[in-house]
């Protein structure tokens, strides 16, 4: 069972992400709407991408994020690996984080907060032990405490064993510590692709490996 919350987590981050989010829509709105012309041109239709995604509590909800991807097929249909779709343009975004600034809607709506663990894979559910369920204790966040610690070069159980320790340790101050690193490291690109792709690999499980 998760401890009680404390003051700032069950009354302060919640209202503070919402304002900070609304905030960050009406300065950044040149931005996005630069950002969403520029997909439109290099990507095409939609500008939006979206995707369902677990949040508090393992509830689903639809991610928005802009499109960096096209959507190549291969003979039988099947859209061809995430490497080769991703374009130049679109590592440019993802390493910018240009991508994630939909998110500060998924914000105003409550489906997400600024810290928190990154919302994964729906089909990832079944696949997590009882420990890394605990990261959905708290809503998913734009950035978080295992982004600061390697973003997307660690590998998935230490990244989820710094998701839960999140979960268990969120305060204001620490808030503000993973924030103001996130943007070192944004400026910085760091962590951008893992060891062996140039998107995160596929999580199969923790015991997965061991089965083989």
């Amino acid at each position: 069972m998760r401890k009680r919350k404390r003051f700032y987590e069950a009354y302060i981050k919640r209202p503070l992400d919402f304002l900070c989010a609304l905030g960050g829509i009406v300065v950044l709105s040149p931005v996005l709407l630069a950002t969403a012309g520029l997909v439109k041109i290099k990507l095409g239709s939609p500008v939006i991408f979206k995707q369902e995604r677990p949040g508090l509590n393992e509830k689903i909800f639809t991610l928005y994020k802009f499109r960096t991807m096209t959507d190549e097929k291969d003979e039988k249909g099947n859209l061809l690996p995430d490497e080769v779709r991703l374009t130049k343009f679109g590592k440019w975004l993802r390493s910018t984080s240009l991508d994630e600034l939909p998110e500060l809607f998924n914000i105003l709506k409550g489906d997400m907060a600024i810290v928190g663990p990154r919302p994964l894979l729906v089909k990832y559910l079944d696949r997590y032990n009882e420990q890394q369920k605990h990261r959905h204790d708290v809503r998913p966040g734009i950035t978080g405490y295992a982004q600061i610690h390697g973003r997307n070069t660690v590998n998935w159980e230490k990244r989820f064993e710094l998701d839960v320790w999140y979960t268990e340790h969120v305060s204001f101050k620490r808030d503000m510590r993973i924030l103001s690193r996130t943007v070192k490291i944004v400026l910085g690109k760091e962590g951008i692709s893992s060891e062996t792709s140039e998107t995160m690999e596929e999580f199969m499980g923790t015991d997965y490996k061991k089965k083989l």
